[in-house]
């Protein structure tokens, strides 16, 4: 039976293994898995992580991949995601999607005869999170009992993917955000159902105190520009800047998926601190995908 990675609940038995063996490959440890193996890549929503790092990642493990934007194909023209999964199924191993749509994730890869792997959608971003998780177990030698504390949007495919890999993982996760943009309910009885300890709440001056990890992401994701000044006036005061790192423990890392908008959801200050490990964390998607491609395959 084929694998999927749609969501973080997909990796939830083999969560620290993928970790591992992303920092084993980082290291130079890794075979020529994809060796005559062909991923095509659709990407609906603009990219410059994952694009990058899934092909790098195809091409340090001997395959290849195909870029494909939604104009480029039928799936643009109306032709249906059934239609598409079962015609891309007959040419390649695998398929990452990049969607604005969960549902039409959830579409693809149900007709999907090959592993599908989601690039992100309007729900989750396990990629990133994968990448994310890796990152702290670098800097911190261990995830289980951390505390991560996310600022901004909670009602994003980051925050999400957060609450759901913190649970699996053990770590404590409080959500700082306007009540408006609370997760949805999904996600925290999930992330609870799992044994995750959860908070949530709006912005205080204490809201960082005891974090290993701070973590935010942009107010305005990709499809939310028409709302971008509303956006902007709701999220006033929720900017992690030196005065809320300074509340989070003294050695605490900052994290940010990238792109970052300076002056916003944080301040440059802060992203290109000392305390900022968000380079490390691009780079880590690269390693992280191909440990979820071992992952796949085996």
């Amino acid at each position: 039976m084929k694998k999927d990675l749609i969501s973080m609940l997909d990796v939830k038995n083999d969560l620290e293994k993928i970790i591992d063996d992303a920092i084993e490959m980082k290291k130079g440890n890794y075979e020529q898995l994809m060796k005559g193996r062909t991923m095509a890549m659709i990407f609906e929503k603009s990219s410059t992580r994952t694009r990058v790092s899934f092909e790098v990642a195809m091409e340090k493990l001997g395959g290849h991949a195909i870029f494909l934007s939604k104009n480029d194909i039928q799936l643009g023209r109306g032709e249906t995601i059934e239609d598409t999964a079962k015609v891309l199924s007959r040419y390649v191993d695998v398929i990452m999607y990049r969607a604005y749509s969960h549902e039409n994730m959830k579409e693809l890869a149900k007709h999907a005869t090959v592993p599908v792997i989601n690039g992100l959608d309007d729900e989750e971003h396990p990629c990133q999170v994968l990448a994310d998780f890796m990152t702290i177990k670098e800097k911190k030698g261990r995830l289980e009992g951390l505390k991560l504390v996310y600022f901004g949007d909670g009602d994003n495919n980051m925050a999400h993917s957060l609450l759901l890999g913190c649970a699996i993982a053990k770590m404590k996760i409080k959500i700082v955000a306007p009540r408006r943009f609370w997760p949805k309910e999904y996600y925290v009885e999930m992330a609870k159902k799992l044994g995750g300890e959860v908070e949530i709440e709006e912005m205080s001056e204490d809201a960082a105190r005891d974090a290993d990890v701070v973590v935010t992401d942009t107010w305005v994701s990709m499809g939310d520009e028409a709302e971008k000044e509303e956006r902007l006036r709701i999220f006033k005061g929720y900017t992690v800047d030196s005065n809320v790192m300074a509340k989070a423990k003294p050695d605490a890392i900052f994290m940010h998926c990238l792109p970052a908008y300076y002056g916003y959801e944080v301040t440059k200050e802060v992203a290109h601190g000392s305390q900022s490990v968000i380079f490390d964390e691009a780079e880590n998607r690269l390693w992280a995908q191909m440990a979820v491609l071992k992952w796949l395959f085996e």
